[in-house]
């Protein structure tokens, strides 16, 4: 089992997928199977809500509260403490803190937008988290 925040971009670009073996899919699968345990804070919680109820994106309402569900009961709330990064975009810094916050328990961040972050070992893309838990990396 892996602990890893999930990047709304992730949840995104899995709901908007019309292949079922897309890494993205694959990771929503692992959390929704408990192989993979999100890592999340109210400010996380509130983004994906926020987000995913987009009316341009068109997913269901309640597959979107299965969703939040399932990753708030599956997962593990986190109240990070600042870290005092700047990043590109400042609105991901919350999920940049909550990985930080747990990286010593070996959490990953994991995001379709890795020029957002910084370059660190713990920052993948779907694919590669999937790698690591196959043992590939």
């Amino acid at each position: 089992m892996i602990c890893a925040v999930i990047d709304t971009n992730v949840l995104v670009s899995a709901l908007l997928s019309e292949n079922p073996d897309s890494a993205t899919v694959q990771v929503l699968r692992k959390i929704l199977k408990g192989e993979i345990v999100p890592l999340f804070s109210r400010d996380i919680m509130g983004e994906y809500s926020s987000v995913l109820r987009r009316s341009k994106f068109g997913f269901d309402p309640e597959t979107v509260d299965i969703l939040l569900t399932a990753i708030s009961e599956k997962g593990i709330e986190i109240a990070p403490e600042p870290t005092g990064a700047t990043l590109p975009d400042m609105f991901d810094l919350p999920f940049y803190e909550v990985a930080v916050e747990k990286r010593d328990e070996g959490a990953y961040l994991v995001t379709g937008n890795l020029k957002h972050f910084p370059k660190e070992p713990f920052i993948v893309t779907a694919r590669q988290l999937l790698e690591i838990m196959d043992g590939e990396l």
